[in-house]
């Protein structure tokens, strides 16, 4: 597969080990920023899912849905924080542009944001993160991407066990996004099937994002899966956000995401989690 130009790639090796937990805080949403410009370049999509179907979903105000519904995604604090990835040629026109899932997870320089691995490293063009994205709309603003971190794993073999990335956003207005829609929780070590969690993409036939709540099963030692409906193409990157305002896992791993609608994956957070997160904080 082709890889992302003018995205500097830094892979690191997983670490061996005890699991650690990472505990981060999460800051609050500010006013919306304008929107940026970018150059325009072509973008490739990705084939995620073989069999998109309609979402089977109640209204978002009906109350909550049982596990493993899904169900339209209410704008508020905290979904602002999942958006859509872009070709940075889509910036001025983003209606149906989008291919992916991302999600801000809180950092140090408040600049990062969480995806699966082959979201970004397949293309040769620059992208945009559109967070809280609807209906050809930008409300935070457009980030376009910085600096890609893969793991060794994925560059080198395009190990499934190894589909995640981080990338930094540049600032907007001289604002890091983590100021203007807040971060959530990256956390590794978690117990597969703890607790439910809820996750939230952007299927790319849709012009908004799609819910659903479950508690993962183990797939393997290093995959875990979940079974929600109607998670079609568009929405590898996916965060799988638990009770707490954890980041637990994202849309991606296995088949790259699954070969089916209905069941998705992801991979296990771990010490390759852990050692990646270490190195995308850790660049000037």
């Amino acid at each position: 597969m082709e890889r992302l130009s003018r995205i500097s790639v830094t892979s690191r090796p997983a670490l061996l080990g005890a699991v650690a937990m990472l505990t981060l805080t999460s800051a609050s949403v500010a006013a919306p920023a304008a929107t940026s410009s970018c150059s325009s370049t072509s973008c490739t999509r990705w084939s995620v899912r073989v069999t998109p179907s309609a979402p089977s979903r109640r209204a978002a105000n009906s109350g909550p849905e049982p596990f493993g519904a899904t169900a339209d995604v209410v704008a508020n604090r905290q979904t602002a924080r999942v958006g859509a990835l872009f070709g940075a040629d889509r910036a001025d026109s983003l209606s149906g542009g989008h291919f992916c899932t991302a999600s801000v997870v809180h950092s140090p320089q408040g600049d990062l944001i969480l995806t699966a691995a082959h979201c970004v490293s397949d293309s040769d063009n620059d992208l945009v993160f559109v967070p809280g994205y609807r209906d050809g709309k930008a409300p935070y603003g457009v980030w376009k991407l910085g600096h890609s971190y893969l793991p060794d794993g994925w560059s080198k073999d395009q190990d499934e066990d190894s589909d995640l990335a981080f990338a930094t956003v540049d600032d907007v207005d001289d604002r890091p996004i983590e100021d203007v829609v807040g971060a959530n929780q990256f956390t590794v070590g978690t117990a597969t099937g703890a607790t439910a969690v809820t996750v939230i993409g952007y299927p790319d036939s849709r012009e908004a994002p799609i819910r659903c709540t479950n508690k993962p099963t183990v797939h393997s030692s290093t995959q875990q899966r979940i079974d929600c409906p109607a998670f079609t193409t568009g929405t590898s990157g996916s965060p799988w956000i638990n009770g707490d305002g954890q980041v637990v896992g994202v849309l991606g791993g296995h088949d790259e995401g699954g070969s089916t609608d209905d069941v998705s994956y992801s991979v296990t957070l771990g010490s390759q989690a852990a050692e990646l997160y270490k190195d995308a904080i850790s660049d000037p």
